[in-house]
């Protein structure tokens, strides 16, 4: 540019001299840099547009991410508050529970102390205590080894003359424990007889069947032997209901006053020998059965299992009836066992129902093995079957009953030797029957002296019942059938005291109207003569003043049957009106009608007067009721009313907290606000300076124009 006028002045000092030529291609030149100087200015220009436009974007996208930045500010600044004051309550909660629990540390730290204290004083009163206690034990011990002056354990007939105290609670438990025995004895008995009898009918169909030939002799007389079973199986459960029977609340019940006793054992004695007498029978029955064409080896082994299992039966049966024998005689013989022996009496009697129980075992496992072998047999029978069925049920409910028996004898065991006799401090001794009965003797009178003691108490309602009166009598619904049993009695009284009323003021009346008829009948005679002369029947004067003036009637009527005329009067009074005529009203049937009219009267105002009452105790009750109901809506409306207070007290907190979040986001407006202006002001700086820029770029583009 700085050379352009010097070209200009050598062009203008050429153009004079050059040739057209010359000037022709000067002009070409000038062309050519004024294109050149066009295509730069046009190049600046699009470059200007461009940078424009990008800072104009580059702005928008700088305000939008400013935008999005303060959203983000504001809710992390809201974050980091309600943080912050979250972490401030916690922090003060958690130091008002270092507080508390620091001042609950100190008052059991001084609780502590306190209980270590009181733990030292009592153990120094426990020291002088112990040793008070251990000083007063030997004093005393040495004066009961020292100055009691008679002591008779040495001689028994002695100490027989003692009378000892009476135990009702081992006699309950004896009856319990009888009781027990019995239900166990009564299975025992059904089994039994189950057992003999299946038997029976098992010896009666193998192995010969009786319907087909004739049994063997020795069957046929073990048969009839099983048939009897019923009379020796039978007695034991009527010995041991008897026993049972015999023990009661008041009588001492030991091996000595056990009477009954003895006769469950010769009942059982009388049933072992039974067993014994069977016995020889069974087993020739099994080895008779071991003989028969059709028992093979395996069946032969299981008859021999049985023959041996039935002799330990026998055995078992006979050794309890051996121990049952002894603990009967202190009733009947009592120098014969002493009182020492019967623990080892009991103690052996529980190892024999041990045994038994073990044997019905061996015999119920032996027998089902039999009785399956004997299925297979080709030869046996659907009645065989059967039987043998019965048989191996009877042998199981045996099994199980021994078992029972076995079990309840070891359980009790310690009570049946430690009551088997009276015992005292000094040693075990036996007590006679006439000891015993000085015994209840003593009680009886022990009882009633004490019952001539206690005073009968006055006649009182108890608290409680007069608690759950009160209870009932609060609710309208619990009371109303109370309420209505009151008003039916009195209803009953206040109709029977109507009724009575009203009985003497009838009596009263009629005695009054007697009265009167007498006064009046003389001086009526002739107006009833004149009307007797008349022909005219007239009704008594007498009748008539029986009713009031101005409320009778007289209607004079002609009989159709009999054509005689007939007066009628109507009485009418306050209670009713009563109509008679004078052909059928007497002195007697007058006074008895006017009665029953008034009673009847009476007694349908009685009944109006009790709807009443009852009418009035239904709405006094319902009163009550509803009362109540106001009392319980008060109550309801105070407790709501409470809840109203306390939803206001809600209402104005939280209108409180609305109030101070307004004023936490009009804080944040303002801020906001202001945080836009100084923005705006930024942007107006920028565009004031773009706008400058763009001044200058356009003085340039002018100036390169002008050039």
């Amino acid at each position: 540019n700085k050379d352009f006028p010097e070209s200009k002045i050598l062009v203008a000092h050429k153009s004079s001299d050059s040739p057209p030529q010359l000037r022709q291609d000067q002009q070409n030149v000038f062309d050519e840099d004024l294109q050149k100087k066009i295509e730069e200015n046009e190049r600046l220009h699009m470059q200007f547009f461009e940078a424009d436009e990008q800072h104009k974007q580059i702005e928008t996208e700088l305000r939008k991410r400013l935008a999005v930045l303060e959203r983000e500010t504001s809710e992390h600044q809201a974050v980091v508050n309600s943080l912050t004051q979250k972490y401030t309550e916690t922090v003060e909660k958690l130091q008002n529970d270092k507080a508390k629990l620091e001042v609950k540390s100190q008052a059991l730290e001084r609780e502590a102390k306190d209980c270590r204290l009181r733990t030292e004083e009592c153990q120094e009163q426990l020291k002088t205590l112990h040793t008070d206690l251990s000083s007063k034990l030997a004093d005393c011990t040495g004066i009961i080894q020292e100055k009691i002056p008679f002591n008779d354990t040495k001689c028994c007939h002695l100490s027989g003359l003692n009378v000892l105290p009476h135990n009702r609670r081992r006699q309950l438990k004896a009856r319990d424990i009888a009781g027990q025995a019995l239900a166990f004895l009564q299975d025992l008995v059904a089994s039994l007889l189950n057992f003999h009898t299946y038997m029976e009918q098992r010896v009666q169909i193998f192995p010969i069947d009786s319907a087909i030939d004739t049994i063997s002799p020795l069957n046929q007389k073990f048969s009839q032997h099983l048939h009897e079973n019923a009379v020796y199986v039978r007695p034991l459960e009527e010995g041991m209901s008897h026993l049972f029977e015999s023990i009661t609340e008041d009588t001492v019940t030991i091996l000595e006053t056990a009477v009954q006793l003895k006769e469950f054992s010769d009942h059982l004695t009388s049933y072992t020998c039974f067993l014994n007498k069977i016995l020889p029978y069974q087993l020739k029955s099994l080895e008779e059965e071991c003989e028969s064409s059709t028992c093979t080896s395996a069946l032969m082994s299981k008859n021999m299992e049985l023959h041996k299992d039935f002799k330990q039966m026998t055995v078992m049966f006979k050794k309890v009836q051996t121990y049952i024998s002894l603990l009967a005689l202190p009733s009947t013989r009592p120098e014969v066992l002493p009182p020492s022996n019967f623990s080892a009496v009991f103690t052996q009697l529980a190892a024999a129902f041990h045994g038994l129980h073990d044997v019905m075992k061996d015999l119920s496992k032996h027998y089902s093995q039999k009785s399956t072998l004997e299925q297979e047999l080709p030869t046996a029978t659907e009645k065989l079957r059967t039987t043998n069925e019965c048989i191996l049920s009877s042998v199981v409910a045996l099994t199980s009953v021994t078992g029972k028996i076995a079990t309840y004898f070891s359980n009790n065991l310690d009570f049946f030797t430690a009551s088997a006799s009276s015992g005292t401090k000094e040693g075990v001794r036996a007590l006679n029957p006439l000891t015993a009965e000085c015994m209840l003797q003593y009680k009886k009178k022990a009882a009633s002296f004490v019952k001539s003691l206690k005073k009968p108490c006055p006649e009182s309602v108890p608290y409680k019942e007069a608690l759950a009166n009160r209870r009932i009598l609060l609710s309208s619904t619990e009371s109303r059938e109370g309420l209505a049993q009151q008003v039916l009695q009195s209803q009953e009284k206040i109709t029977k005291l109507e009724q009575e009323k009203e009985h003497w003021m009838l009596e009263a009346q009629l005695a009054k109207i007697k009265l009167e008829k007498e006064n009046q009948r003389i001086a009526d005679l002739e107006s009833q003569l004149q009307g007797a002369l008349s022909g005219q029947t007239v009704l008594s004067d007498v009748t008539l003043e029986l009713i009031p003036s101005g409320s009778k009637t007289v209607d004079r009527r002609e009989d159709p049957a009999t054509g005689e005329l007939r007066d009628t009067v109507r009485s009418a009074s306050l209670i009713g009106m009563v109509t008679f005529s004078n052909a059928e009203t007497s002195d007697e049937s007058l006074e008895g009608l006017i009665k029953n009219h008034y009673m009847g009267r009476i007694a349908e105002l009685t009944t109006q007067l009790q709807i009443a009452d009852s009418k009035s105790v239904h709405f006094y009750a319902e009163c009550r009721a509803l009362v109540k109901r106001l009392n319980l809506a008060e109550k309801s409306r105070e407790v709501l009313t409470e809840d109203l207070k306390l939803a206001n007290q809600n209402i104005s907190r939280l209108q409180d907290e609305l109030s101070t979040t307004k004023r936490s986001y009009e804080d944040q407006l303002s801020m906001m606000s202001d945080h836009l202006c100084s923005m705006n002001e930024t942007l107006s700086k920028q565009k004031e300076e773009i706008d400058t820029l763009k001044m200058s770029a356009k003085g340039t583009v002018k100036k390169n124009k002008s050039r």
